[in-house]
């Protein structure tokens, strides 16, 4: 039998929360070591200031995905909206190879699937997306990676707060994906199976979009456990780990 595929999402790694980090260094060299492929669908890290980053818990998961990948598994990452300054030296470090949060399409067990963070589907947040389109500018990015490190390290905490006061006064529907994007999504990548993490409410979706069967699985995150999504040549599952 063809070794699995495995996909994951919104780990949130942190140096705060040990026991996180320990878990997917765990996973990556027991059940990763394993497949035949890792895909990563963003928000690796609950914060990413820049490749340029010396902290030693972040240092820890690039040398691990490092093992993975040179052991012959190979790693896909996207950006994520708490990581999407990764860039190139984080890809060189670790061997993975970055892809496209907005939607990238992929062969996984023989299925045509579009991975995606999750973010551009949730488009009732308006005040998400209008800051989402400004920081993901080329230009804006390319000067927060200029910035000194602790100037950067004070605009992450800022905005980590700011989305922690959002996410406290928005209404809980904007939070989650619009149905109208989801199908879009669908038929703008001629797919049946879509992929993606962000929202934090794991479930298989079955739904029907212009009169063909479609499949939308969301991955969890991993604050209190583990969230993985297997694919082999009997099907999927999506599966907690326990911490």
């Amino acid at each position: 039998m063809s070794a699995p595929t495995l996909v994951v999402s919104d780990l949130h790694l942190d140096a705060s929360a040990p026991e996180v980090i320990d878990q997917f260094i765990e996973f990556l060299r027991t059940e990763g070591r394993n497949a035949s492929a890792l895909f990563i669908l963003g928000d690796l890290f609950e914060v990413w200031i820049g490749d340029d980053d010396p902290d030693p818990a972040k240092a820890r998961v690039q040398a691990a995905i490092r093992e993975l990948t040179s052991a012959g598994v190979p790693c896909f990452v996207m950006h994520g909206n708490r990581d999407f300054l990764i860039g190139r030296r984080f890809a060189a470090a670790t061997g993975c190879v970055l892809i496209d949060d907005r939607g990238t399409v992929v062969e996984i067990a023989g299925q045509r699937a579009l991975l995606l963070h999750g973010d551009v589907l949730c488009t009732d947040d308006h005040d998400y997306q209008r800051l989402r389109r400004r920081v993901r500018n080329p230009l804006t990015k390319a000067i927060l990676r200029l910035l000194p490190l602790g100037t950067r390290r004070n605009l992450a905490a800022k905005m980590r707060a700011g989305s922690k006061a959002h996410i406290a006064k928005s209404m809980e529907q904007i939070m989650d994906v619009n149905p109208a994007a989801v199908e879009q999504a669908f038929r703008t990548h001629g797919v049946d199976l879509m992929i993606h993490g962000h929202t934090h409410r794991p479930a298989v979706h079955r739904l029907t979009v212009d009169g063909r069967p479609a499949t939308r699985i969301v991955l969890g995150d991993w604050y209190d456990q583990g969230s993985v999504l297997r694919f082999d040549a009997t099907g999927y599952e999506l599966r907690e780990l326990a911490r």
